[in-house]
């Protein structure tokens, strides 16, 4: 028998790798959406091998076409669906700011509601502020409110859930994770990481949200009990808690001179707002600040910090399905003057509190909202991988009697 041409195996080659592509990307995508969205702790294990063989680009441009897949799917199957509610609004939530005030005594921190976003695209209770209730001490005064916004009038499934913090009564406090952000810094090399809620602050903990980007994914500055992680860069969107106890979120130019007084810090992308006015680059949707490797108009799971212009309310804000305008857009109509974005994708950003297991007990982490990944001892007993934020109450000021 002849032997095939050398010109036929070249063409069959070429027919099997292209039947190889045309069968494996779909697959290794669905895999890959299946991963992220069933199995959490899956997704970021395999899209971390990916980077590591293929590539972190090659990773992204898979990521923005799995999103990009979902996106155009939902917005065909869900583009009837209205705006959804994810609790009730009580009624004697919506009352005047100085309501509550009987016999002198001063009234209840209390935030204006804000109303929706899109008064006609919106679910009942959008921009209404509810108290966050400590079911250990129900009648206390509030130190957190939470609101729900549907900020895109295209998907109605896109939602951003925004608490706002009483920054006079309760401290936010940095924590690295026992990987991330990796440094490169010797200084750092001797940090005790305890990656978790310290036990001195499980008492007066409130809440917990996640922190920003792996260090590979922009190389964006921390530092924790004045120990410098990862340097600080120029541009970057900065938290941080100065030496008397105060917070400032601004762009690390800004604020550089002040390095000396800083306990810690933690960076962002560029500011999404800062001083009310819009970071230019949210107007272009090829834009890769606000997420990583991915596209800026990339719709995703987001999270975001941002403070008033008094600095004495944080806002910290969660989204599903959002573009990085879409969740500063929300932000900024909580009541933030300067906004900027955490982490993304499906697993990370998350907010949650803490609740007793059971009557007396330990406690445990519960979600803001349905739909979150979490577990219930996640930043409290068990050692976080990645960095985050927790909230405590600060200590209660006791003023003489006469």
């Amino acid at each position: 028998m002849g032997s095939t041409p050398p010109k036929t195996r070249r063409k069959g080659r070429r027919r099997r790798v292209l039947t190889t592509l045309v069968v494996g990307v779909p697959v290794l995508a669905i895999g890959l959406w299946i991963a992220v969205h069933k199995i959490p702790w899956l997704g970021p294990m395999l899209a971390n091998t990916l980077r590591a063989v293929v590539g972190t680009d090659n990773v992204a441009k898979l990521e923005d076409f799995v999103y990009g897949v979902e996106d155009r799917f939902n917005r065909w199957y869900r583009k009837d669906d209205k705006p959804k509610a994810y609790w009730d609004v009580p009624a004697e939530e919506a009352k005047p700011a100085d309501a509550g005030a009987q016999d002198g005594a001063a009234p209840e921190w209390q935030l204006t509601d804000v109303g929706p976003i899109h008064e006609k695209w919106s679910a009942p209770g959008d921009g209404k502020w509810v108290k966050i209730k400590d079911p250990r001490r129900p009648d206390e005064p509030a130190f957190m409110y939470k609101t729900l916004l549907h900020p895109d009038k295209n998907r109605s499934w896109a939602e951003v859930f925004v608490v706002g913090v009483d920054l006079r009564r309760v401290r936010l406090q940095a924590m690295p994770g026992y990987r991330e952000p990796y440094s490169l810094e010797k200084e750092s090399k001797a940090l005790a990481r305890k990656a978790r809620v310290p036990d001195e602050d499980h008492e007066e903990l409130l809440a917990a949200f996640n922190g920003g980007f792996m260090t590979e994914h922009g190389y964006f500055g921390m530092k924790y009990d004045g120990v410098t992680l990862v340097k600080p860069r120029e541009t970057a969107c900065t938290m941080a808690q100065l030496d008397d106890g105060s917070l400032t979120l601004a762009t690390w130019k800004k604020i550089a001179a002040s390095e000396p007084k800083i306990g810690w810090f933690r960076q962002m992308p560029g500011c999404m707002y800062e001083d009310e006015k819009i970071h230019p680059g949210l107007a272009d949707p090829e834009t890769r600040l606000w997420g990583a490797t991915l596209d800026g108009e990339t719709v995703i799971r987001r999270s975001a910090l941002g403070i008033n212009a008094a600095r004495d309310v944080l806002y910290v804000g969660i989204s599903n399905h959002t573009t990085a305008k879409a969740i500063a857009d929300g932000m900024r109509h909580a009541g933030a003057v300067t906004v900027g974005q955490l982490d993304v994708n499906w697993s990370y950003p998350k907010f949650v509190l803490f609740e007793p297991k059971e009557a007396g007990g330990p406690r445990k982490a519960v979600p803001l909202a349905a739909g979150f990944e979490f577990d219930e001892d996640e930043y409290i007993r068990k050692r976080s991988l990645r960095d985050f934020f927790y909230l405590v109450r600060k200590p209660r000021v006791v003023t003489a009697q006469n």
